[in-house]
């Protein structure tokens, strides 16, 4: 199994550069991040990774958790930005993120900009990530089913969901069972420790079962770690020693 180091998460007290570094001195095999990279140096971004593969990264997030649901003409800007970013760093994915708000409306609005956004972007994936209603409250997509919803009516081949496994717990449960049924609609896999979002060895969900379960499903994509430390990131990256042996 492969690792990716969410450095939106990770090594958060560091500049952006230094926690690239941090990610490849700790053994993290990718990384991946928010919208860090949008304020940087690319030259400069592409130097401190070096070889090392770029998962997905985010639109811009703002204060509003994105903008890609909401009215007014800064979500097209923050979306063609993420897809020339995810470009120049040869990453996979962007995740474009919604925002916070409801109605028929912004769903319209979401549906179109990354119908768009997929057109705009065949060789990238565009993700969908739900965000539960606890941790982010009022947030355009919080449940898996409405991420699927959204994409049945996208219908475009290369959205897909960003399933957190983190989220997926608190809204809904069943973190393998519904990854078996949507496999097909997931993009990549993040993981945290259930309720605790601390390291995936605190909290209430097994990634010994869930990560063999997820492979033995089928899936070939690496894990993003997007998780909030309790101690140094360094001091709690034994839970992988079980997974990279």
């Amino acid at each position: 199994m492969q690792f990716s180091a969410n450095l939106g998460f990770l090594w958060k007290e560091r500049p952006f550069l230094e926690r690239i570094r941090a990610a490849r001195a700790a053994g993290f095999t990718h990384v991946e991040f928010h919208d860090q990279a949008q304020g940087e140096d690319i030259e400069a971004v592409k130097a401190a990774l070096g070889d090392m593969p770029v998962v997905g990264i985010n639109s811009r997030m703002g204060e509003t958790n994105g903008s890609a649901a909401l009215p007014g003409p800064e979500a097209e800007a923050d979306i063609e930005t993420a897809i020339a970013t995810a470009r120049a760093l040869k990453a996979g994915a962007v995740h474009i993120v919604a925002g916070k708000i409801t109605g028929a409306d912004a769903e319209a609005r979401y549906v179109s900009r990354l119908a768009a956004a997929c057109e705009a972007a065949p060789d990238l994936t565009i993700l969908i990530e739900p965000l539960c209603a606890p941790a982010v409250p009022g947030y355009f997509v919080s449940t898996l089913e409405h991420g699927l919803a959204l994409i049945d009516k996208i219908a475009k081949p290369n959205v897909k969901i960003m399933y957190d496994c983190f989220h997926m717990q608190r809204s809904g449960g069943d973190v393998l069972a519904r990854y078996e049924t949507h496999k097909d609609k997931i993009g990549h896999i993040q993981i945290a420790g259930g309720l605790t979002r601390a390291e995936p060895d605190r909290g209430e969900l097994d990634y010994g079962f869930l990560l063999p379960g997820f492979v033995k499903a089928g899936y070939r994509g690496v894990f993003g770690c997007e998780y909030v430390p309790t101690m140094t990131v360094e001091e709690g990256l034994s839970w992988r020693d079980a997974f990279t042996a």
